[in-house]
């Protein structure tokens, strides 16, 4: 790999397209939680624990139904078991001289968008560099934690006059997901990418839609080690 180590403001620059992306999503989720009877603090407690995206509405569901506690918590668990997978794969990319010293910490920081992300920069030759993931993490976390906030102060009926707005957040982090893993496709992967796909399809429809995400990407991960 090629190129200056890179630092921490080249990941917090590095981090605005995820920023851009996050503060809509989790400013929606805040006005979401208030309206499910959620406090101002607990909704910022929710992304400053938890910090599960998309999961993150779902958790909100079960816990406004009365959804045991447990319950939620290995469902979100089972939703997101897919990020245990991004530390080994990055690193692998990243190569045996890159250092982990502080992995503990900014592995906090992996989620779908942030390891897309740095995925492509090392895709792209960039260096790994862990003051670069740091900054590129924390953008990310900062930006849903504050989104979160002003939507919990903005008040539950702040998105009622803007239906069409309300129904396109809820796209929007697959979207960019969904961007950042085409800037770094190749041919190669296109057989892993089709039978993730297809699996996760035929899991969903015949289980459930957490059943088949973890198939899919069990099946997608087992693709991909068998191609190397």
């Amino acid at each position: 790999m090629t190129g200056k180590q890179p630092t921490f403001l080249d990941g917090l620059s590095a981090s605005l397209p995820i920023v851009m992306g996050y503060f809509p999503i989790a400013f929606s989720f805040g006005v979401a939680a208030t309206r499910a009877g959620f406090s101002e603090g607990e909704a910022f407690a929710l992304s400053l624990i938890i910090y599960a995206g998309a999961s993150q509405f779902l958790a909100l569901a079960l816990l406004a139904s009365g959804a045991p506690v447990l319950v939620s918590a290995f469902t979100l668990i089972a939703m997101n078991l897919r990020h245990v997978l991004y530390g080994p794969a990055l690193m692998r990319e990243a190569g045996e001289e890159a250092s982990t010293r502080h992995a503990w910490a900014w592995a906090w920081g992996l989620t779908d968008e942030v390891f897309g992300q740095a995925l492509g920069a090392l895709a792209r030759g960039q260096k790994f560099s862990e003051p670069y993931m740091f900054g590129l993490g924390l953008g990310a976390y900062a930006s849903w934690v504050s989104g979160t906030v002003v939507g919990a102060y903005a008040g539950g009926g702040a998105l009622e006059g803007w239906p069409a707005v309300n129904a396109g957040l809820g796209f929007m982090l697959p979207a960019l997901f969904l961007a950042l893993l085409l800037s770094i496709m190749t041919r190669r992967q296109l057989p892993v990418i089709a039978v993730a796909g297809a699996v996760t399809v035929a899991g969903t429809l015949a289980f459930s839609a957490t059943s088949g995400i973890l198939m899919g990407m069990l099946a997608g991960a087992a693709t991909g080690v068998l191609r190397k």
